[in-house]
């Protein structure tokens, strides 16, 4: 079973998200385990002060180092592994991704900290955490967010999470191709038809129409996926002789 620690400075950010879906269920089969812990049930004052004026002057408030480092301290002692990753959420890490995420679903323990306000005490990232994450280059009110978006996607990647083993591989991102074209019933919407390739029961037909268009939908949108993926030289040729401009 996968454990994942998160601390915040606010909890209830995470209330009701880890409680449905398929995060929902994987808890309920004891796939993963998600623990909330609130910093500020580390600090030792009667206000319990988490943040401080940034040394130095500027706009807004830093989080202290104290109560971060007593809450993972007490967290490897907690669960015994004093080398699992201890991950910092902010825009200044490195960018978070699928071979990312696979990564780290290889580990049976993870401390994710968000970080909120104008950051965190560089003491933090220099001496405790393991990893500096973000999940995009754009601003976010703090790491929460990131958090959530971490956690869905290495929950997705544990075996027997999903429905189907399948639902994981055909999807976005794996093997840097991302997912074909879907569709459901009806097969004919406003004059709108459905493949007839896939209407046909053709198995082998399906798979490779659906390959073809996850490569061509690569290369038009994410062309900068495309040339991290393994293709035939069938499929190159397919890429070069396209108009990617013409859906």
């Amino acid at each position: 079973m996968l454990r994942i620690d998160i601390l915040t400075l606010f909890p209830e950010a995470f209330s009701g998200y880890l409680e449905h879906s398929i995060i929902g269920r994987a808890m309920e089969r004891r796939l993963v385990d998600v623990k909330l812990h609130n910093i500020r049930s580390f600090t030792h004052d009667k206000h319990h002060t988490a943040d401080d004026y940034p040394y130095g002057g500027g706009a807004g408030m830093v989080m202290k180092p104290e109560p971060i480092f007593e809450a993972v301290e007490s967290l490897q002692s907690e669960i015994g592994a004093m080398r699992c990753p201890v991950i910092l959420l902010t825009p200044q890490g490195r960018l978070f991704t699928q071979e990312l995420a696979g990564q780290l679903a290889e580990n049976s323990n993870i401390i994710l900290l968000c970080g909120h306000y104008e950051g965190i005490d560089e003491r933090v990232a220099e001496h405790l955490v393991t990893d500096e994450l973000s999940i995009g280059d754009y601003l976010l009110g703090g790491g929460e967010p990131a958090a959530m978006v971490i956690v869905d996607c290495l929950v997705r990647l544990l075996p027997g999470a999903l429905g189907s083993d399948m639902s994981l591989a055909e999807e976005s991102h794996i093997g840097n191709l991302l997912e074909y074209p879907q569709f459901t019933r009806p097969p004919d919407y406003r004059g709108w038809k459905v493949p007839d390739v896939l209407l046909s029961g053709n198995h082998k037909e399906v798979a490779e129409w659906r390959r073809k268009q996850s490569v061509l939908r690569t290369a038009r949108r994410r062309p900068d996926l495309l040339q991290k993926a393994v293709l035939t030289e069938a499929e190159h040729k397919v890429v070069k002789s396209t108009d990617l401009n013409n859906n």
